[in-house]
């Protein structure tokens, strides 16, 4: 039997934890709507978004390069790898669906994917090290997966059996750019929406999330991996056409052996991205607000009614920076 003392001292302390957490705005100078977002630390960090945009900021976001990358003015940048100043990678989603290198801070930009077809449709890449993997909406009920070991100079297709099979209607997000993650070693998980909602390991298994789904605007946009136990993670979404609804957006998921939990205190509605602080602490942002966890997952605190669609932690350091439409770029202060 827990103490009524112990009940207080956890609510204060959550209290006290979450108070001072705001968002502090560090730019609005570009009209693009930025989905794409990689800070290598606390430092530099990239952007990308619509319209061939790029950014890239080398002073913790104080002062901007903004880039139009010639040659695809009119392509949707909606992810972003980067691993300096100088080298990063940027996915275009369609019609080409593209995938950029640049390994002089975006002078300029070498091709290293390309599938021109319109039943291709990128999603989303994530990296370990020069081991890349990237994910695109099914092609006939199969979900599209290429792979790289090099960086990003070159991408082989996954084929055969190794492509796992969805449902008719269900796909994946380009919303943030982390519906995928690297696991450890040669192992990912990539969660679904649309008709169904899904988590899936390895390519071979799967588990239905218990998350809204059902239509095109519904089901899970990402997952976060905590970062000191590789076997927790949590994934938000919801349904971007009611993104004020509070419910079937977030659940709180172990790997093995696969279990979920739906939070006692949601996030404040549909949520694009989530990411882990530290081991207990999250952020997750949508186009409805952006909400903040101290215990888990398991209960949120709305702190800003703002709208973004991407928020990522430095690869190394511990700013925490976010990024919307209109060319916003935030970072938390906490």
């Amino acid at each position: 039997m827990i103490k009524r003392g112990s009940v207080l001292f956890f609510s204060l302390f959550l209290a006290c934890a979450l108070r001072a957490q705001k968002i502090e705005m560090l730019s609005l100078a570009n009209p693009a709507s930025l989905r794409g977002l990689c800070a290598v630390n606390d430092r530099v960090v990239w952007v990308s978004g619509s319209a061939g945009t790029v950014g890239l900021s080398t002073d913790a976001g104080i002062n901007w390069k903004w880039i139009t990358v010639p040659g695809y003015e009119k392509t949707d940048f909606r992810d972003v790898e980067a691993f300096s100043d100088q080298e990063a990678l940027i996915m275009g989603i369609t019609e080409p669906a593209v995938i950029l290198k640049t390994k002089d801070g975006g002078k300029t930009w070498k091709k290293t994917f390309q599938d021109s077809s319109r039943s291709v449709f990128l999603d989303a890449m994530d990296f370990s090290g020069n081991n890349g993997i990237l994910i695109g909406d099914p092609v006939d009920n199969k979900i599209f997966l290429a792979r790289t070991v090099n960086g990003g100079d070159s991408w082989k297709i996954v084929t055969g059996k190794a492509r796992s099979v969805c449902e008719p209607g269900e796909a994946f997000f380009a919303a943030s750019g982390t519906n995928i993650k690297w696991l450890h070693a040669n192992q990912y998980a990539y969660v679904s929406g649309g008709k169904e909602s899904k988590l899936y390991l390895d390519d071979s298994r799967k588990f239905p999330l218990l998350l809204s789904h059902g239509n095109e605007s519904s089901g899970a946009n990402s997952i976060a991996v905590n970062p000191t136990n590789p076997n927790a993670a949590f994934v938000a979404g919801g349904d971007f056409s009611k993104d004020s609804i509070i419910s079937g957006n977030a659940v709180i998921i172990s790997f093995h052996p696969f279990h979920q939990q739906i939070p006692h205190n949601p996030p404040h509605g549909y949520r694009s991205c989530v990411e882990y602080i530290n081991d207990r602490m999250l952020i997750c942002c949508g186009t409805s607000g952006v909400d903040i966890s101290a215990d888990g997952g398991m209960n949120w605190k709305l702190i800003s009614t703002r709208s973004f669609h991407v928020c990522r932690k430095a690869k190394t350091g511990k700013v925490i920076y976010l990024a919307g439409a209109h060319g916003a770029v935030g970072r938390l202060v906490w």
